[in-house]
């Protein structure tokens, strides 16, 4: 008993240094609220989920992880102010977030200023990851997406022989149209004409109608899912037949709920599918659907590799200090996500390669996989 009281009593104050042991906090940025609230919610879910693995593993250096969540609406200003809140907060050391390139590039500045990361899991902007040394994203641009929809989406697999395109004045919007509408001229598709609308538009008709008088056989629409959706109920309501096509944004539950019959067989591309035969990806989309109680989309998947990629760079770099994570982040090669094997170029971004889906019977559907 002498013996065996000793050794207790040292795994009592060991697991009470350990249970007492101040957390290292991560910020989240994300539209909990507002416009893309379903994406925000997909990106708390997985990054919970990722703090919950990691901590069931004994934590980061000996010590649990919390992700502290903060909702940005959507909204530049706001995503802004949080990045104030965090870099200002000396127990946060690096961020997640956030959804929309635009809220992504007006919090960048503060983040840079203040040597802390902000590894955004969906901000597309070629600008975005460049804009910075602890800038990072890993969704792939859309100076590779834009060739993509148009080459293997459009011409490939749609047959389409002219677009019109229809896009979001914001500025993910506008670079996605100007990568787009280049690589029409690329690879030979006539751009029949262009419209704008504005975030808060909620009727199309004038400009789709514009559109529509240039007689193109197709509609390339640069949106989200929910202005998406409403764009492709008025386009049925016009009794206007023609192919559509879109950015990844669009690849929501929310937009076939949304849209109904008339966004079937629009097209996109992605770099997650559900049908993923890979043990880690099929066990990511399982403990979604227990989370969230629903399937997870590319944008959760992005979020749920972000977070891991910053709990390994914490784990390589050995180290809290802001400045170490991020040239840990930096060195990032052939990390195992569920979005594929990830390494970071130069520049803080990856080349992706993608898979063509279509939504079909009511359900997103792979058609072509060219990850391959």
């Amino acid at each position: 008993m002498r013996k065996i009281l000793p050794l207790a009593l040292a795994f009592l104050v060991i697991s009470f240094v350990a249970g007492a042991a101040e957390p290292i906090r991560i910020g989240v940025s994300a539209p909990i609220t507002g416009n893309y609230a379903e994406f925000g919610e997909n990106f708390r879910f997985a990054a919970e989920m990722a703090a919950r693995l990691i901590n069931s593993q004994g934590g980061l250096l000996g010590r649990p992880v919390e992700m502290v969540v903060m909702d940005s609406k959507g909204d530049p200003k706001e995503a802004a102010l949080i990045a104030q809140k965090l870099v200002e907060d000396p127990t946060v050391v690096a961020q997640v977030g956030d959804f929309t390139s635009t809220c992504c590039m007006a919090a960048a500045p503060i983040y840079e200023r203040a040597g802390m990361v902000q590894i955004s899991p969906t901000a597309s902007h070629p600008g975005f990851a460049p804009s910075g040394k602890y800038m990072f994203g890993i969704i792939g641009t859309q100076a590779a997406e834009g060739p993509f929809n148009v080459e293997f989406t459009g011409k490939e697999y749609l047959g389409v022989k002219s677009v019109g395109v229809v896009y979001i004045n914001n500025d993910w919007g506008q670079v996605t149209m100007q990568e787009f509408t280049k690589a029409c001229e690329r690879f030979n598709l006539p751009v029949t004409g262009i419209e704008v609308f504005m975030e808060a538009e909620r009727d199309y008709g004038a400009i789709l109608t514009k559109l529509r008088q240039t007689n193109p056989d197709s509609i390339f629409i640069v949106a989200h899912y929910n202005e998406a959706a409403a764009i492709c109920r008025q386009i049925r309501r016009m009794g206007w037949d023609i192919k559509k096509f879109a950015p990844s944004s669009i690849f929501s539950v929310n937009m076939i709920k949304l849209g109904a019959e008339s966004v079937e067989g629009i097209a996109t591309n992605t770099i997650f599918a559900l049908e993923d035969p890979n043990p880690k990806v099929q066990t990511f989309i399982t403990e979604f659907r227990n989370v969230a109680k629903r399937d997870p989309n590319m944008h959760a998947a992005c979020a749920y590799d972000s977070t891991n990629m910053v709990f390994d760079a914490i784990k390589r770099a050995n180290s809290t200090d802001r400045t170490a994570i991020r040239d840990a982040l930096a060195a990032t090669t052939d990390f195992d996500g569920v979005t594929g094997s990830l390494t970071f170029t130069d520049a803080g971004d990856i080349n992706r390669k993608y898979m063509i889906m279509i939504v079909e019977n009511g359900q997103w559907v792979v058609k072509k996989d060219y990850t391959r």
